[in-house]
């Protein structure tokens, strides 16, 4: 089995393109001319096991929120694709990062329900070059595109990069493990996903 994907998104905002291993090393190379964005990402491939290249480029002279959500949709949309009919996965996942203080809970259910519950109790308007509702903004858009179930929630924390850093490897934690391979077959009672 082999769970690769491409995508590109070209709009008047933005230009995207993507190849994403779900079962790769963690290996990655992003730019989207975000800091802290490119910092996020780089920490959900290599705590998801993703190898992934993504470049973008987005009209950042207005504000970060095209490039985020974009890089969102062609995420996702190559994270559908590439886990495909979803058969022999384990579906669910869960986990708990923290980062010193700042501590995370992700639950992931990879059938293809959509619904995103995100509270990251950020303080701060932005961290680095990235609003902080585009954050929240982010992981709802993924679970969309990629047509899946996130509750992510920041339980505690003082620092506000170490609650999002936190977040985006509670994330990437759960999704390996609801996306570990098994040999049972559908894990549903429908017989699909």
């Amino acid at each position: 089995m082999t769970r690769h994907a491409t995508a590109t998104r070209q709009t008047r905002e933005t230009a995207i393109t993507l190849t994403l291993n779900l079962d790769g090393q963690g290996q990655c190379e992003i730019s989207t001319g975000l800091g802290f964005f490119d910092h996020m990402l780089e920490c959900l491939a290599k705590h998801a096991g993703w190898d992934l290249q993504l470049k973008a480029t987005g009209d950042l002279q207005v504000d970060d929120h095209h490039t985020v959500e974009d890089c969102a949709i062609v995420l996702g949309k190559a994270v559908g694709q590439a886990l495909d009919k979803r058969q022999s996965i384990q579906r669910f996942g869960s986990a708990y990062a923290p980062l010193d203080e700042a501590l995370s809970r992700a639950v992931i259910d990879l059938a293809t329900r959509v619904t995103a519950i995100i509270s990251l109790n950020l303080n701060r308007e932005n961290i680095g070059d990235v609003a902080c509702e585009n954050i929240s903004h982010f992981f709802r858009t993924l679970a969309a595109e990629a047509c899946l179930t996130l509750h992510l929630d920041v339980l505690r924390g003082e620092n506000d990069h170490h609650k999002v850093e936190s977040a985006f490897k509670a994330f990437a934690l759960a999704f390996r493990q609801a996306a570990a391979v098994t040999v049972n077959g559908s894990v549903s009672t429908k017989g699909v996903l």
